[in-house]
């Protein structure tokens, strides 16, 4: 277990000093003991306020963040555990619109054990009510940040937290659907932490206590930021190689390990650039690099492939990024690099043709203007699915192919050593790519 902080200390604790202001409490009436007349709970609201010096179990209002406004909501768990009530969901309606109303983003710092039993379904009705909030939310173009503390469990983890953008977790917090005594006896306590849940694709990050005021402030700082109107130029060749003689040639200079990768362009592109992590349906591809950053002040998302066989979650963080920066209005840049997609049994069960196709609509769908850079391989499906049609751009160390020359001998029923010939009927030089009109130009090295 973490250090417990109240609510009004864990919004002093990220948020500019002095700058928090109090939304104020919705009006409403509450029956005698709540709408079930459940004996005893005036008396345990009283005795909660008395010992929190709240009245409700969040806390509600705007704040600055490195300088940049939001919405900040802060469940205090020392009042009936953080649970949902009526009167909570009254104040994260009334943040949501208020966030809505003047155009900000909304950062929850959650600590909850899901509804309050002493409201019974009227309290678990509240869920469908947040999420109703979050989602007009999300169709105003406003990003939801959710930071998950010790615990975030039930109702509001599957609402206000997994629902978010973009999901940060303290270390050791207890996070899941299922809290500690209502899960099996013999559950996996990693499961239900924030660093299972990070390892199992549902959190971006763990973020220590004492770097998540910076990193909520450089999030709202790229939230904030002036978008392109057209396409975001591609990223210069690190490579200064000549392009290659032969189709040969260019597959060799692709799978030269000592070629730069995606994280050496993302590095050289960005000023700053912040990371989102998982496809949010169990999987994480190490092979994928996403998220968002600053290029010359302005915001651009990224997705990254890193030169190995993508997997199912790969494609789908990828897409899940795309459709987020065309919510939000933020151009993106992809780099394409993999010998193609994973062809195992694993990635077979994972759903690979499925995610594959994710990966294409998300591209095809997006209103924000798209940009790529080929910067090694590109193995066939695998790697068009994260190309910007019409605007794809090769670095002269790269090739695209509709398969692998060694395959394409292969289905032709030609010897291994017809591979070399192969590659060069194929046309996946970049040369070839942009007389072909697939690419529309190498990329040359950045001039000093």
């Amino acid at each position: 277990m973490t250090n417990r902080l109240s609510a009004r200390a864990a919004v002093a604790s990220v948020t500019d000093s002095g700058s928090f202001e109090e939304l104020p409490a919705p009006l409403g009436e509450s029956a005698p003991d709540g709408p079930l007349g459940w004996a005893g709970y005036d008396d345990s609201r009283t005795r909660a306020a008395r010992r929190t010096g709240e009245d409700e179990s969040v806390v509600v209002g705007t704040a600055l963040l490195g300088g940049r406004p939001a919405v900040v909501i802060a469940f205090e768990f020392g009042f009936l555990g953080g649970s949902l009530g009526g009167r909570t969901g009254d104040r994260l309606e009334a943040a949501h619109a208020h966030a809505r109303a003047h155009r900000l983003p909304l950062v929850s710092l959650i600590a909850t054990g899901g509804s309050r039993m002493q409201e019974g379904m009227l309290a678990l009705t509240q869920l469908q009510r947040v999420a109703r909030q979050c989602a007009l939310t999300r169709a105003a173009g406003l990003a939801q940040i959710a930071v998950l503390r010790d615990p975030t469990t039930g109702g509001g983890w599957a609402t206000l937290g997994a629902g978010a953008d973009v999901i940060l977790a303290l270390p050791g917090a207890q996070v899941g659907f299922a809290g500690s005594r209502v899960r099996p006896a013999d559950a996996d306590p990693a499961a239900y932490s924030a660093e299972g849940q990070y390892a199992a694709g549902h959190v971006d990050a763990v973020v220590p206590a004492a770097e998540l005021p910076a990193t909520l402030a450089a999030w709202l700082r790229v939230l904030a930021a002036p978008r392109s109107a057209g396409p975001v130029e591609p990223p210069a060749a690190l490579a200064d190689v000549a392009p290659p003689a032969t189709g040969w040639d260019a597959v060799r200079l692709a799978r030269d390990p000592g070629r730069p990768r995606a994280g050496r362009y993302l590095d050289a592109y960005f000023e700053l650039r912040l990371p989102l992590s998982g496809d949010r349906a169990g999987g994480v591809d190490p092979g994928m690099l996403c998220g968002f950053g600053l290029r010359e002040g302005r915001a651009v998302a990224y997705a990254a492939q890193c030169g190995t066989a993508t997997r199912p979650a790969g494609y789908r963080t990828a897409a899940r990024v795309v459709r987020l920066a065309d919510r939000l209005g933020i151009p993106v840049l992809t780099l394409v690099d993999t010998p193609g997609a994973a062809n195992d049994a694993a990635a077979e069960h994972a759903g690979a043709g499925a995610a594959i196709a994710d990966a294409f609509a998300a591209l095809a769908s997006a209103a924000v203007p798209l940009t790529t850079l080929l910067i090694g391989e590109g193995g066939s499906g695998g790697a068009l699915a994260l190309a910007a049609p019409g605007n794809t751009w090769v670095t002269p160390d790269s090739y695209f192919s509709v398969i692998a020359p060694e395959l394409a001998a292969a289905i032709l029923k030609r010897p291994p050593e017809s591979a070399p010939a192969t590659a060069d009927q194929l046309r996946v030089r970049p040369q070839d790519l942009v007389a072909l009109g697939v690419a529309r130009g190498i990329v040359s090295p950045a001039k000093d």
